[in-house]
């Protein structure tokens, strides 16, 4: 049996997950910047996050739901449920040459917005455990 810091503390350490495979992914994209006909890759998860952020936190969906009037009706499929983070090819960018669409600059940038969410999640995460830390230290003190 594990001790639940908090309700988001699990989202947080999905989110840091999130963004580690993502640091990867444009690290990947920026090795095979030489590369004939390779098309850089990218993952959505932010969808993703904001279902588990629903569900942790117990928030309703502002989506309107479809009624079912009969129950021969056909059975209506969960859409939060069945969503995962998806990798796709990101496309938009002028092929050069050889076929290959990686942009320096875009990966560039796309890896410190990155790098600035996962900085930020990480001080979440400390602020987060500090407060039950200050917490533990008041009550030692007090016997």
């Amino acid at each position: 049996m594990s001790i639940e810091i908090s309700r988001t503390h699990n989202l947080i350490a999905k989110a840091l997950d999130y963004r580690s495979i993502r640091q990867d992914m444009i690290s990947s994209n920026i090795a095979n910047a030489d590369t004939p006909f390779y098309k850089p890759r990218d993952i959505s998860f932010e969808a993703a996050l904001a279902q588990e952020k629903a569900k942790i936190l117990n928030q309703n969906s502002s989506k309107l739901q479809m009624a079912q009037t009969d129950g021969a009706h056909i059975a209506l499929q969960d859409e939060q449920t069945s969503y995962k983070p998806k990798t796709f090819f990101r496309d938009g960018h002028m092929a050069r040459n050889d076929g290959n669409s990686v942009d320096l600059d875009v990966e560039t940038t796309e890896m410190s917005k990155n790098s600035v969410m996962f900085n930020a999640l990480i001080n979440a995460n400390k602020k987060d455990t500090m407060i039950y830390r200050s917490v533990i230290d008041a009550s030692s003190k007090i016997s």
